[in-house]
């Protein structure tokens, strides 16, 4: 079987419940009606044998409705195919059917998606915050959160100033150089 075929029977089996479908640079995405993801997401584990969830992820389409996206990324070590399956979430109930129920996996892709973007995963086990600490009032991945960061009155549990962006351990000078001499590390410190 292939992503086609597998996308063919979702498609036949259900029709009325596939809102989109899109292929680009090789790779097929179903976008579903979230009411039936849980149903979709069993039949393509128990009867297509996707087996593997690979990753799950939130997307922040500001200016659009729904304006978030929830993304799976699915593979089958049966068939040797992938498949992404897309839900989208409304602004006003921000929530999705949890998944870890077929793999337990989705917990902490879940929760992820949860800190970052705001998603609320209904049927979770253990939704809380995994990379920011419990009580961070806002969403780092949304599209209206600033670059620089927020303030935060919490000054024993993070930085009370936002931290600049430039000379992080990650951020390179433009330069013909090789990376080795355009990284931070390289440079000498005056």
């Amino acid at each position: 079987m292939t992503s086609s075929n597998a996308v063919d029977k979702i498609e036949t089996k259900f029709q009325d419940h596939i809102l989109d479908k899109s292929f680009f640079r090789g790779e097929l995405s179903l976008t579903v009606d979230k009411l039936k993801l849980v149903e979709i997401m069993s039949y393509c584990k128990d009867e297509l044998l996707y087996d593997y969830l690979v990753d799950i992820t939130a997307i922040d389409n500001l200016g659009i409705d729904p304006r978030y996206e929830v993304v799976y990324e699915l593979y089958s070590y049966t068939n040797s195919c992938h498949l992404r399956i897309k839900v989208g979430v409304d602004e006003a109930d921000r929530e999705v059917s949890s998944v870890v129920d077929l793999w337990p996996t989705a917990n902490w892709h879940e929760r992820e998606a949860y800190d970052m973007v705001g998603i609320n995963f209904s049927g979770h086990p253990d939704l809380r915050r995994i990379l920011m600490w419990e009580g961070y009032p806002f969403y780092p991945l949304r599209k209206d959160f600033p670059l620089a960061g927020k303030a935060s009155e919490m000054p024993d549990v993070a930085f009370s100033e936002p931290v600049p962006l430039e000379g992080g351990p990650f951020v390179t000078c433009p330069s013909s150089d090789a990376t080795d001499k355009r990284e931070p590390r390289s440079r000498e410190i005056i």
